[in-house]
């Protein structure tokens, strides 16, 4: 290994660090989850409740996660919360707190468009979109994020140390004609980010964000039709799940330590 190998590796290593990532029972959530545990953080789990997996066809299951992490050293706990609650929103933060002794990273992954299971409801867009649907994707985006970012953000700042890391999507950034609730939000997310880094750069917590492109979940299979990748440039073709996982790592290791309030978007 060279010098420069084994300063990147000592810059990304987050033994003794605690973690919470929500939406991290299936898909991009746990392979964030399972990276940070690799890289030596102890990690909750979180989802809505534990049927998630299920739904997209996966084995995997909160507690199943909570299994792996542990499988690797690290200690874990599967804690449920709808975090469109704000008190729910607090209580996991609190058990986060009370499990692992502190919270120093956040990843804020939990979210998802209308339709998620299956084809988009027809109309999926802003004129015609039911309101019920709209308030829930905002809900389900922004709100989760808001009021998660809130109560971690107040342990962080009264720590004066920390790492948030909210998830947006390519949608947020790009003119979108079918889904454009679930784009706005993102978009939201984005700049909410930018506006809490500012809030909390006093107290040495950093706030970014990334923005996945499409990737291979359980999820994307679920609801998309996958055409055959292979004389597709990389760029080109669909991202896999430790791609995002990876860029996530740099977000809450001290690599970034001088990097808040910027989105990182995944093209």
């Amino acid at each position: 290994m060279t010098a420069e190998q084994a300063h990147q590796d000592q810059e990304q290593d987050l033994a003794g660090r605690a973690a919470l990532v929500t939406g991290s029972s299936r898909g991009l959530g746990r392979h964030y989850a399972l990276h940070l545990a690799r890289r030596g953080a102890d990690v909750v789990i979180h989802d809505v409740d534990d049927r998630a997996a299920a739904e997209f066809g996966e084995a995997e299951s909160g507690e199943a996660v909570a299994a792996e992490v542990r499988a690797l050293g690290r200690r874990s706990a599967f804690v449920t919360a709808d975090l469109t609650d704000p008190a729910a929103a607090e209580r996991l933060v609190a058990t986060t707190v009370e499990t692992l002794g502190r919270l120093d990273i956040l990843v804020n992954n939990a979210g998802g468009d209308i339709g998620a299971t299956g084809p988009r409801p027809d109309p999926n867009d802003a004129l015609d979109i039911d309101p019920d649907d709209i308030r829930a994707v905002v809900e389900r985006n922004v709100l989760t994020t808001m009021y998660t970012c809130k109560f971690a953000g107040q342990h962080m700042r009264d720590r004066r140390t920390g790492k948030i890391v909210n998830v947006g999507s390519v949608a947020g950034h790009i003119p979108a004609r079918n889904g454009i609730i679930y784009a706005a939000a993102k978009a939201a997310n984005s700049h909410y980010t930018r506006c809490l880094a500012e809030e909390l750069r006093p107290f040495d917590v950093n706030v970014n964000c990334i923005s996945p492109a499409p990737t291979y979940t359980g999820r994307f299979l679920a609801t998309r039709n996958v055409a055959d990748q292979s004389d597709r440039s990389r760029l080109q073709q669909v991202a896999q799940p430790g791609d995002m996982a990876a860029i996530v790592l740099f977000l809450v290791s001290s690599a970034s330590d001088h990097l808040t309030g910027e989105t990182i978007v995944c093209w």
